[in-house]
């Protein structure tokens, strides 16, 4: 009890690095999700635009997935998860790349942009930085 006011148990609470009682991450991977869209959405111009496509390329990894991945180090990604990110992924690369007129499918989208899919190994690579830092 704080003051007059009854203090509960909650499922979930809203706060970057949280995780449920299952140890699942998924709410936290769609919330940043959430966020970063709208992020993406406001600096579309940039994104969009006849910017080199390496450089736009490198925009999005560095500015729009340091958003999304905030804290990933500390994600267990299960099955589900993946899906998320990597859909995720193509999202980003289907707005810079492909007019939204085109019916374009995933896997064109990645030979267009010349990427394959990476956010799962940045995701890797960032948890290997970290327990390397740790570890130090």
């Amino acid at each position: 009890m704080i003051g007059q006011k009854q203090v509960g148990n909650v499922e979930y609470f809203n706060c970057w690095g949280s995780i449920t009682y299952a140890a699942r991450c998924t709410c936290e991977i769609k919330s940043g999700i959430a966020v970063t869209k709208p992020v993406f959405n406001k600096k579309k111009a940039l994104f969009t635009s006849k910017v080199e496509l390496n450089l736009r390329q490198k925009l999005v990894k560095y500015y729009i997935w340091s958003i999304a991945l905030y804290d990933a180090v500390m994600w267990t990604l299960w099955n589900v998860d993946q899906k998320y990110l990597e859909s995720f992924e193509t999202w980003c690369w289907r707005r810079t790349e492909i007019s939204w007129t085109d019916h374009v499918r995933n896997e064109e989208v990645l030979e267009r942009v010349k990427k394959g899919r990476n956010i799962l190994q940045t995701i890797k690579r960032r948890k290997a930085n970290w327990i390397a830092y740790i570890l130090r």
